[in-house]
């Protein structure tokens, strides 16, 4: 049988597994605040360029384009330089567009369509980095924490949601918002990666010595689980891209409502799905990755449909908590099933994160292009389709017997991260 390193004294001693994982926390949160920093700020940037659903759905299209041209190229770069430091550069990136959209947004569209564009490609990079940082803290501990990781993240969005919110209510300007958060993101993630596990100890956790490394990003292409893996992430990604792009100009459009409450209502979204990923450890561990898969899938598609089609801003509130609970824990599932094997990893986890992005950043235009044709509520019901199609085939993702996670002897290092 094989076995992932202990978290004890063998592998890494539990004060740098746990400072690992306090920093991988910090990173995901980061890179959460990031996106929904300018995200809170949509309806103004909507106005303010005078869009249509169409056209706004183009914009966000430039994210995908600089996410899809950078995902390919992930995992070698990030296989050669560590995730320490290509995390580090990422932090730089994402300060730098955010930087750029802040002064888009007041002198120039053509500005914010580049910042746009970098921030898509830092952030594809950025999630394949601490994912796989992510995963071989997960095998040091022992446990299924990768959805704790991502709740780190999406605790992240709501916080910077949150100030979105305050921002609004106290009519600061998008372009000084925005321009803070890029200061804070410059300083605060580098520092944290500097408490990434070693790059001795990530290399052994991500290959043992017994075991050759295939090629990051070219043969798991060739792999069907892994794709068929990716598929369920792209799933759950459009899902969640969807309502953090669109929950808020949604409510605004069909219920009437000023920008702090359908800020607001993008802030619930959030906060829902902090709160699945919170409890993903202890619910994987209890019921495993297809009952929990399947079982988020009709929460999501539940909830779309009461946001959609319910009558009233409290029915919306009301569907923007279950489909937030519902696509929790699909994407980080996705990225711990590709982690299954050592020595395989960081391949993997490049194919499924970048067919998963594609999901993040293809699927709010493609809700804007059909709103454009339709309305945006209807158009958002594609989510409940692709959650049907998740479910069949959420078993490519179960953990065969001997792939299986074994507890780490050092509980001192768990219990501190918990």
């Amino acid at each position: 049988m094989t076995r992932a390193p202990a978290a004890g004294p063998t592998a890494l001693a539990a004060r740098e597994v746990t400072a690992g994982a306090r920093a991988t926390y910090a990173v995901f949160a980061g890179l959460g605040l990031a996106g929904s920093t300018w995200s809170s700020r949509l309806p103004q940037i909507r106005t303010q360029l005078h869009l249509d659903s169409a056209s706004l759905g183009l914009l966000l299209l430039t994210l995908a384009v600089g996410g899809v041209i950078v995902l390919p190229l992930s995992g070698p770069v990030v296989t050669r330089i560590g995730p320490r430091r290509a995390v580090t550069a990422v932090a730089l990136l994402v300060s730098a567009s955010l930087g750029v959209i802040a002064l888009g947004y007041s002198v120039s569209t053509s500005l914010l369509v580049a910042g746009l564009f970098l921030l898509g490609a830092a952030t594809g990079f950025g999630d394949v980095a601490m994912t796989v940082h992510a995963a071989s803290v997960e095998r040091q501990l022992g446990r299924p924490f990768m959805p704790r990781f991502f709740a780190a993240f999406s605790l992240g969005t709501v916080v910077g949601a949150a100030v979105g919110v305050l921002m609004i209510a106290l009519q600061i300007p998008v372009s000084v918002h925005v321009a803070a958060a890029a200061a804070v993101i410059a300083g605060a993630i580098p520092a944290a990666a500097r408490h990434f596990l070693p790059e001795h100890a990530a290399r052994r956790s991500a290959a043992p010595p017994t075991v050759r490394p295939s090629r990051p990003g070219l043969d798991a292409w060739r792999e069907p689980r892994t794709v068929a893996v990716g598929l369920v992430a792209l799933a759950f990604a459009v899902a969640e891209g969807a309502g953090s792009n669109w929950g808020s100009v949604s409510v605004i459009d069909r219920h009437h409502v000023n920008a702090t409450i359908g800020t607001l209502a993008y802030a619930s979204f959030l906060a829902a799905l902090t709160t699945g990923r919170g409890l993903g450890p202890t619910v994987l561990e209890r019921f495993g990755r297809v009952t929990i898969l399947r079982t988020a899938a009709a929460f999501t598609a539940a909830g779309v449909v009461v946001f959609a089609l319910g009558p009233s801003t409290g029915m919306a509130f009301a569907g923007t908590l279950l489909w937030g609970m519902g696509a929790a824990l699909g994407f980080p599932i996705s990225m711990s099933a590709g982690a299954d094997e050592p020595a395989r990893a960081v391949g993997r986890v490049s194919v499924i994160t970048s067919i998963g992005y594609c999901g993040f950043v293809g699927g709010p235009p493609l809700i804007g292009f059909l709103g454009n044709q339709t309305t945006v509520g209807h158009a958002l019901l594609v989510i409940a389709i692709l959650m049907a199609l998740s479910a069949v085939i959420a078993g490519i993702t179960r953990r065969s017997p001997e792939k299986r996670m074994q507890s780490g002897s050092d509980t001192q290092a768990r219990t501190a991260v918990m």
